[in-house]
């Protein structure tokens, strides 16, 4: 009874369910030593399914950064619409991804702990996944700056993403600290900062000598 219920999922629902194992698995043990047997048995399937569904270990891991990358562009993009002007814009964004992060502790180890690491095809991904996130983030920025800074705009957006990147390590060490907390804490770090240089006003060294 057990396989003809298995059989009859819709393909859609029966991927999330393998990219969901994969996740536990390849958060738990690294993707080098995490095996396919263990994700098949975790997701109730064969061996040979995980195969026909994904192709390879690799085709696996590559399917559960593209989905965790994707969720976390679309959480960042769909928050950040809600605001209304560039800081609440930017305090919904940045919430939406340290809440994202708290939620998704495996993800983002898959996604940005481990695969950088792998090479090949599941670094090409990475790379296609952090670009989407910057260009979201780099959006959001020019669309606040007089005329678009496109420049400006890319330099803050990736001072943001590094700072924010860096936090998320921070969050696990601190895990009383809340997703809305850590976003005050940055905002009150950077947006003062942001806005001043968004609006052309230039800091120079005390020797009065600027960069």
């Amino acid at each position: 009874m057990s396989e003809k219920v298995r059989r009859r999922l819709p393909r859609q629902v029966r991927e999330q369910q393998i990219i969901d194992a994969g996740m536990q698995v390849f958060s738990k043990r690294g993707y080098h030593a995490a095996v396919v047997d263990e994700i098949a048995d975790l997701a109730g399937i064969s061996k040979p399914m995980v195969y026909l569904y994904f192709g390879s270990k690799e085709g696996l891991f590559i399917a559960c950064i593209r989905r965790e990358g994707e969720r976390l562009t679309e959480e960042f993009q769909g928050a950040a619409r809600e605001g209304h002007g560039a800081e609440a814009q930017l305090w919904a964004g940045l919430t939406a991804f340290f809440t994202f992060v708290a939620g998704h502790r495996d993800g983002w180890v898959v996604l940005y702990r481990q695969a950088p690491e792998v090479g090949g095809e599941v670094a090409a991904e990475v790379t296609r996944q952090r670009s989407s996130v910057m260009a979201a983030v780099t959006g959001l920025v020019a669309s606040s700056s007089p005329g678009g800074a496109s420049e400006e705009a890319e330099f803050v957006a990736h001072a943001l993403v590094g700072a924010a990147d860096s936090l998320t390590d921070w969050m696990e060490r601190h895990p009383g600290e809340s997703p809305e907390r850590v976003t005050l804490r940055l905002m009150n770090m950077v947006w003062i900062g942001m806005r001043s240089a968004l609006r052309g006003e230039v800091w120079t060294p005390p020797s009065g000598e600027g960069a």
